[in-house]
């Protein structure tokens, strides 16, 4: 664990010669961090924030879009954005961010992608999927896309802590009973 006693510290990548490289230097493996299935969060001109699901896949976040969305209005009026993936779990502490900021782009969906996407945060078995994920038949025919968000920099940045006792309690009530104080 990191010496909380120092002020945690961001740590910048910016891209050299197109690319991130490796993330070397980060207080928490990156690679590994966002192949969790966590929900980002993405902000736009307007303002607008917005959950998304993603896989992390040749230096950039993808997501699944389509005419549900105003995404694509968005994106072309500015391409500009900014996201941010993290973790705040009361009990162990842990409490990661990935942050970046750079533009996205609309492009043609991509099946297999759009199954490792959708495999990442429903599950492995695409029978058992809602009906809303299925990609039998191609979902491009319905107009959906994937959304590129490419960061020109990311910010990683580790605030875990040691929780408290009385933090891991807070949901089995002061004196254990299962009950909330």
């Amino acid at each position: 664990m990191v010496d909380r006693s120092i002020t945690a510290r961001r740590i910048r990548f910016s891209r050299k010669n197109g690319t991130f490289g490796s993330f070397d230097g980060a207080q928490f493996d990156v690679e590994k961090f966002l192949s969790r299935a966590l929900v980002g969060r993405l902000a736009m001109n307007g303002p607008v924030v917005r959950p998304f699901w993603f896989v992390w896949e040749e230096e950039a976040f993808w997501m699944i879009t389509g005419a549900w969305s105003v995404l694509d209005e968005r994106l072309l009026a500015d391409p500009s954005i900014e996201l941010v993936i993290d973790t705040c779990d009361l009990e162990t502490g842990e409490t990661l961010q990935v942050i970046g900021h750079g533009r996205g782009y609309v492009v043609d969906f991509d099946v297999e992608r759009g199954r490792r996407i959708l495999t990442k945060y429903a599950g492995p078995d695409e029978d058992h999927w809602d009906a809303r994920f299925r990609l039998r038949p191609d979902p491009s025919v319905y107009g959906t896309r994937l959304a590129k968000l490419v960061p020109d920099d990311i910010w990683t940045v580790d605030l875990s802590f040691v929780p408290a006792p009385v933090a891991r309690q807070r949901d089995t009530g002061a004196a254990g009973t299962g009950r909330r104080p």
